[in-house]
C-alpha cells in the first residue's frame, strides 16, 4: 500500500545533526497519520508522500522546517524561591511566555541555571535552531479507522487506542 491522505505511516528513524552526530535512534518505529494531521513534519510528509514500505530514504531539515529557530526572547530568569526543593538543571515546568496572557500557548520551559537566587529558564525545544537529518525507513502503510481520521491522529500501528482506565 501507498502512503497517502488518511493512511498510517510506521517509520523507523535515526535523527542526528547536521554534523552527523546521532541524536536520537528509534527503538519502536514512530506511527503517525499522514495527510496534514501534524503528526510529522511537512516536509517529511512531502518526501514519504506516494511511497511504500521499505522505502529508505535521508533528508535534512533546516530549522525552521524543525523546531524553529532559537528565541531568546523564550529565556526567563526567575527567583530562586518560586520553585520547589530540590532544583536542578534539566528539571522542566509549565509555563505561559508573557505572564497573564491567557491567549499564549503554554510552553515547556527547561531549567539551564541554578544560581542561589536566580534560576534560568529556557522556553525554546531543545533542537531549536539545529538543522537536523534524519534517515528515515517506512516500516508499515494501512488504511487510517474512522476514529484515527475523527480524532485527528494513529491509534497505534495496529489502531487501537490504549485507554487508561484510571483516568
Amino acid at each position: 500500500m501507498k502512503i497517502a491522505k488518511d493512511t498510517v505511516v510506521s517509520v523507523a528513524y535515526k535523527l542526528s545533526d547536521a554534523q552527523g552526530n546521532l541524536i536520537e535512534e528509534s527503538d519502536e518505529p514512530m506511527v503517525y497519520l499522514h495527510g496534514g494531521y501534524d503528526g510529522t513534519f511537512p516536509k517529511i510528509e512531502e518526501v514519504l508522500d506516494g511511497q511504500e514500505p521499505g522505502f529508505e530514504t535521508q533528508i535534512q531539515l533546516e530549522p525552521q522546517d524543525a523546531f524553529g529557530e532559537y528565541d531568546p526572547e523564550l529565556v526567563k530568569i526567575e527567583p530562586r524561591n518560586r520553585f520547589p526543593e530540590p532544583l536542578e538543571v534539566g528539571m522542566q515546568f509549565e509555563g505561559t511566555p508573557e505572564e497573564g496572557d491567557e491567549d499564549l500557548d503554554t510552553l515547556i520551559y527547561t531549567v539551564t541555571d541554578v544560581a542561589e537566587d536566580k534560576v534560568v529558564l529556557d522556553g525554546n525545544h531543545p533542537l531549536a535552531g539545529m538543522a537536523l537529518r534524519f534517515a528515515l525507513t517506512v516500516k508499515e502503510v494501512r488504511v487510517a479507522t474512522e476514529d484515527e481520521i475523527e480524532h485527528e491522529h494513529a491509534h497505534g500501528a495496529d489502531g487501537l487506542e490504549i485507554v487508561d482506565e484510571d483516568d
